[in-house]
């Protein structure tokens, strides 16, 4: 049976977008292969409601709420290939079996790039972040490390004194003119240009002259991209942001191919929990719109 929509990515902004959809007592089937990006975070903050919270509890929950309206189909698996175009949109999936639509939603969510540093993937999302608001009150205002990676790293540096007192590691990743070392100065931010070596301990930066300096937690500008390239092998256009690649959407959240919509991280910047879910919101309204009106 050919669903109203086909969302690929069953995460917070897809589920989202599927909620005003079923509301709405649409067809809609879930493609999601469960790999959330805050996977590696034991808790969620910043989400009005579910502050603190397991973000996999989160996710869980939802789907359950989800999983009561009988329009909906939930296939775990792997959206391997999108084909077709508005009204009969084919998705297939990594085992063979195929899904038509009449519309498609991209909220597949995007792949942080870590800097090559030894012990950072280890301490990604437990005392190693990229979102301040998500992470930096937990710090309780102690001592805390930016490592640049890219020229976001710039406006981390500026930004997270708010949480605590930051020493600015450039570590070979940027390089500082007179005014932008003058400005995180005045801001009480210590500035340290010898290369880290490796991270130990809960969230130690040992550098390459010995120094070994504790922090509470550390903060880097990671680059994004899409989690998948299905979107791109479609033929959405991908843009540049200044966080990194994602599928170019309009306001109301379509891509470059007419009856095609992303949403969440994969559609928009910045990035986190409470931003995708309203995105995926809007995103499912727009859905709606263009089924009504075409």
């Amino acid at each position: 049976m050919q669903q109203d929509v086909i969302i690929i990515g069953g995460s917070y902004a897809g589920m989202a977008a599927a909620l005003q959809l079923l509301r709405a007592r649409r067809r809609v089937t879930i493609i999601d292969e469960g790999i959330r990006r805050n996977r590696f975070a034991s808790h969620s903050h910043g989400f009005l409601g579910q502050d603190g919270i397991d973000p996999g509890e989160i996710a869980a929950s939802a789907r359950k709420q989800l999983l009561a309206y009988p329009t909906l189909t939930w296939i775990d698996g792997r959206a391997e290939k999108a084909s077709g175009k508005q009204d009969a949109f084919v998705v297939t999936t990594a085992d063979g079996a195929s899904f038509e639509g009449r519309r498609l939603l991209f909220a597949t969510g995007v792949k942080d790039g870590l800097p090559q540093i030894e012990g950072l993937t280890e301490r990604w999302g437990k005392s190693a972040f990229h979102c301040p608001y998500c992470h930096g009150y937990e710090l309780n205002q102690g001592e805390i490390a930016v490592i640049a990676a890219s020229p976001m790293s710039i406006h981390q540096a500026q930004l997270i004194p708010e949480w605590g007192k930051v020493t600015f590691f450039t570590n070979g990743a940027i390089t500082l003119d007179a005014e932008g070392r003058a400005d995180l100065v005045r801001r009480g931010v210590t500035i340290d240009e010898t290369p880290v070596a490796r991270l130990e301990g809960h969230a130690d930066v040992v550098l390459t002259d010995g120094r070994r300096l504790p922090f509470a937690g550390l903060f880097v500008a990671t680059r994004t991209t899409p989690s998948c390239d299905i979107a791109e092998r479609f033929g959405c256009e991908i843009e540049e942001t200044p966080m990194g690649l994602q599928i170019r959407a309009t306001a109301a959240k379509e891509t470059t191919i007419p009856g095609a919509y992303a949403c969440g991280d994969v559609g928009r910047v910045p990035h986190s929990v409470s931003l995708a879910v309203g995105d995926g919101a809007w995103a499912g309204a727009q859905l709606h719109r263009s089924l009504v009106f075409g």
